[in-house]
């Protein structure tokens, strides 16, 4: 699950990056695209590194 999840968020960036391109937003709209679109994706690293460190 983890490795399907983690190969999704992978796509997810590949297509924000693809958002980007053709939007042709620069390369500050290209650094606000991927920090707003991908924040969603920080809650689950952000999981799975507790997870390793406090052992659960």
């Amino acid at each position: 699950m983890t490795f399907g999840v983690g190969a999704f968020m992978l796509y997810m960036l590949f297509i924000i990056g693809e958002l980007a391109w053709k939007a042709k937003a620069g390369r500050t709209g290209t650094m606000v695209l991927f920090f707003v679109l991908s924040f969603g994706m920080l809650g689950f690293i952000a999981k799975t590194v507790f997870e390793k460190l406090w052992g659960i």
